[in-house]
């Protein structure tokens, strides 16, 4: 497979721009925007942010709702020689403010929705000088030549925050060359050509429509974002759309597969759909139901695309394969001691080779830990199989995944601590149906502080109003002291005891009542 031709964001923009023209290129928002169109802008708000004093190497930040703002800053700042920080927009004050600081942000591009909580945070951050709505960033957009032309592969485009391995969350540095061979090699394994529509309903905060924006850059083709997912209209909006091929993760493939059958399931032109995390139980069951082929993808924010199974290999379907690696990847699974283990025997997932980010902004103790031996260290345990490829087996992370999101323990744990009445907290996943995992909270109380509802409702309430909803623990229980290790550490795996009911005995965050009480989880 060729690598890719374009050693910038910037040259594949451009290039993309002469070829395709008025080609429809985004679709979102209520808009449609073709290549040339979305180029033009896209200068423009350049021009705008340099005329605004945002210099090459500064960060941006971006907080808009799935609009055609969101795409056209991110390109935008990209031309202007800057750097993009994506904000989800579900975060509250506590996780909002750790990202704007932590990445030194200088500006904030925001909507109308969310422009006092953003400029209400920015009050706090010292590195931040102006908060701007996308329209009135764009309506002071000077006239000229380009804001900058010194793009280089290697330079960094995004600070996209991950909840890694351990601690905060923390900015993975993206460069031109990491988004260019994530999305080229996945466009090609998809053979991404004429006819083709890509229909994206994850919010473009993440990665995944930034990565497949570019796959329709290369290959001249429509990019469809919905407004949000929903289960019971994914496949209406790919009927309306005219989608041919989607990408899906967490809890989307189950939550679809729980509403009710229809005559129209096979109805639509979708010919593949990539996903994360398939159930090898139910992927037979997908591709009957919805007439379509189901494969395997596996990445990371640090590493980007590290597998994936080949559209025509059905003979993957129920196993649980995860597939192979991509040109320019190589994945291992070792021991402990480092060392490679023969098939199927279970072990951490280690991956070198290109894409990569370029290491952890302002943590380079946390970027040498991932990056021991030359290899990136991904936290998951997989195995290999005899056709070499390899399956998930488990996870190493301090971390819980909630569905298609990553929760940080300690950036939880901070905020739970924070709390007059916590004295220690410890947050672990337990096992959920619909969602893989939830967040649990085990709480020790201060002195004086009763461990009954009106307790726990504070303390939840107190985390809802500082972090994202789908951070705030699911269930919470009150323990009078925690296992810890020599080293003063919460022994978090003897919190979970085997066979044991975790829900039993714990409140739960879904049943507050409108008195604000929550009950105890009922068995």
């Amino acid at each position: 497979m060729e690598e890719p031709r374009w050693g910038t964001i910037a040259g594949l923009l451009g290039e993309a721009a002469e070829r395709f023209g008025g080609s429809e290129f985004l679709r979102l928002g209520g808009e449609s925007l073709g290549f040339a169109e979305t180029r033009a802008r896209s200068a423009r708000l350049a021009r705008a942010l340099a005329a605004r004093g945002v210099r090459p190497g500064e960060r941006v930040a971006i907080m808009m709702e799935n609009v055609a703002g969101w795409p056209l800053s991110w390109f935008g700042i990209m031309l202007a020689g800057a750097i993009t920080v994506p904000v989800n927009v579900r975060y509250r004050e506590a996780d909002l403010a750790h990202v704007l600081r932590d990445s030194g942000a200088v500006l904030a591009i925001t909507s109308d929705a969310h422009l006092e909580p953003v400029r209400g945070v920015a009050a706090g951050v010292a590195t931040l000088r102006e908060v701007v709505t996308f329209a009135e960033l764009e309506a002071t957009a000077p006239g000229g030549g380009p804001a900058y032309t010194g793009h280089q592969p290697g330079d960094v485009v995004n600070f996209q925050y991950t909840s890694g391995t351990t601690g905060f969350p923390k900015a993975c540095m993206l460069s031109h060359d990491y988004w260019l061979r994530t999305a080229w090699y996945t466009a090609a394994a998809c053979r991404l050509g004429p006819g083709d529509v890509v229909m994206m309903a994850q919010a473009f905060s993440y990665m995944d429509p930034q990565w497949t924006a570019l796959m329709c850059l290369m290959a001249g083709v429509p990019h469809v974002t919905l407004p949000r997912f929903s289960a019971s209209g994914f496949w209406d909006s790919a009927r309306e759309h005219g989608a041919t091929v989607t990408y899906v993760l967490g809890t989307m493939p189950l939550l679809m597969s729980k509403q009710p059958p229809r005559p129209a399931d096979r109805d639509h032109r979708m010919r593949l759909v990539l996903c994360s995390g398939i159930a090898p139980e139910l992927h037979a069951h997908f591709e009957q139901r919805w007439g379509v082929p189901w494969r395997e993808l596996y990445g990371s924010t640090e590493s980007g695309l590290d597998l994936l199974v080949h559209p025509d290999d059905a003979a993957t379907v129920g196993t649980g394969s995860m597939g192979t690696p991509p040109p320019g990847k190589q994945v291992r699974i070792a021991g402990e001691d480092g060392r490679t283990l023969p098939d199927g025997e279970a072990g951490e997932i280690l991956v070198r080779g290109r894409p990569m980010m370029a290491g952890y902004w302002n943590h380079p103790e946390a970027t040498a830990r991932v990056f021991r031996d030359g290899w990136y260290h991904t936290g998951d345990l997989g195995f290999r199989d005899a056709r070499g490829h390899v399956h998930h087996a488990g996870r190493l992370k301090d971390m819980v995944r909630r569905g298609g999101e990553n929760i940080s323990c300690a950036e939880v744990e901070s905020v739970l601590n924070g709390h007059p009445a916590v004295l220690a907290a410890a947050l672990v996943p337990i096992p959920d149906d619909l969602f893989g995992e939830l967040p649990k909270a085990f709480v020790q109380l201060r002195p004086g502080h009763e461990p009954d509802a009106g307790t726990a409702a504070g303390i939840l309430a107190h985390a809802a109003r500082r972090l994202a909803r789908f951070k705030v623990p699911a269930y919470l229980e009150f323990v009078t002291e925690f296992p810890m290790t020599p080293s003063a550490r919460i022994r978090k795996r003897e919190l979970l005891a085997p066979g044991r009911d975790q829900r039993a005995g714990a409140y739960a965050a879904a049943d507050l009542p409108a008195d604000g009480e929550p009950r105890k989880a009922e068995i």
